[in-house]
């Protein structure tokens, strides 16, 4: 299991960061008339709550297994990477209105201004995104917050050419689209991290080769069937697994061997980490993979 977890001082110096831009950029907007600048600003500072929000998701995630949480809390990260996504879509929305608004009635632009103080955000947010880079890989709650940061940069950059063209030539419809490029840029990062952790909130399957898994474990001296099976995640790294074994009637020393064997391919070959088997003799043994018995049914209905 992966153990890349970022610092709470680095979350804290990231959340400094953002407050000091989110201030400068809201008077550097207001002084400028740039809208691209104020949505940087309240993107930034809706950016600060999203960090402490994944701060605490991470603290949370580390507790251990417990009677009521028998597979501990790491679905707390899961849990803040959506709802920071989802914040990500809901500010690309009213990023992309305001912006249209501004089309049809555009303002005068002081480009200096906008110019310096993008500068300014942008050196601050490639700090806040280097300090949390290392994590993005690792945790999709990290990931999210550092998607936070990286859009922020990308929309101080976007903004420094605004700024620049702005500083020579008077073209009011260009901080709007600006603003609606960045926007959509942010959507469009956002969507998948929705998905994945939508995916694994509702327990969908993870991608593996059940087909495989079937003919390596049938591989097993005194394997006969696999049926009932059920895969689901608990989090980006965590893979839960549980199936029923259909095998030779054998003594209990004997199926402890083939549950042994069983662990090592699952966890070696496919990296699942927590592996339930129940051995069966004739129990299930025409059924297919994922079909629930009949008995099953009635009772779970």
């Amino acid at each position: 299991m992966h153990n890349n977890r970022v610092s709470g001082g680095r979350f804290l110096a990231v959340t400094i960061l953002n407050v000091a831009i989110t201030i400068v950029e809201i008077i550097g907007g207001l002084l400028s008339g740039s809208l691209a600048l104020l949505s940087d600003a309240f993107h930034n500072l809706g950016d600060s709550l999203s960090i402490v929000l994944g701060y605490f998701a991470q603290s949370i995630a580390g507790r251990p297994e417990n009677h009521r949480r028998t597979y501990g809390y790491r679905r707390a990260e899961i849990l803040a990477a959506m709802l920071n996504a989802l914040f990500l879509i809901v500010v690309s929305v009213f990023l992309i209105i305001e912006a249209i608004k501004h089309l049809h009635h555009p303002e005068h632009v002081n480009g200096p201004i906008m110019l310096t103080v993008a500068i300014v955000g942008l050196l601050a947010n490639l700090i806040s995104a280097g300090l949390l880079q290392g994590g993005s890989h690792h945790s999709l709650n990290v990931r999210a917050t550092y998607l936070h940061v990286l859009s922020d940069a990308l929309s101080s950059v976007a903004v420094i050419l605004g700024g620049l063209v702005l500083t020579f030539v008077n073209l009011p419809w260009l901080d709007p689209v600006l603003t609606i490029a960045v926007a959509l840029y942010i959507g469009y990062e956002a969507i998948p991290i929705i998905h994945q952790t939508l995916s694994i909130l509702m327990q969908s399957a993870p991608r593996l080769d059940y087909d495989q898994i079937k003919q390596d474990l049938l591989g097993i001296d005194g394997v006969v069937n696999l049926h009932h099976v059920h895969a689901w995640s608990i989090d980006e790294h965590r893979i839960i697994f549980s199936a029923h074994l259909n095998c030779q009637d054998m003594l209990l020393s004997q199926v402890e061997e083939v549950y042994h064997q069983a662990e090592q391919i699952l966890e070696t070959k496919y990296g699942i980490c927590h592996v339930t088997i129940q051995a069966e003799c004739l129990r299930g043994q025409d059924e297919e993979l994922f079909d629930t018995p009949p008995d099953r049914q009635s009772i779970c209905e």
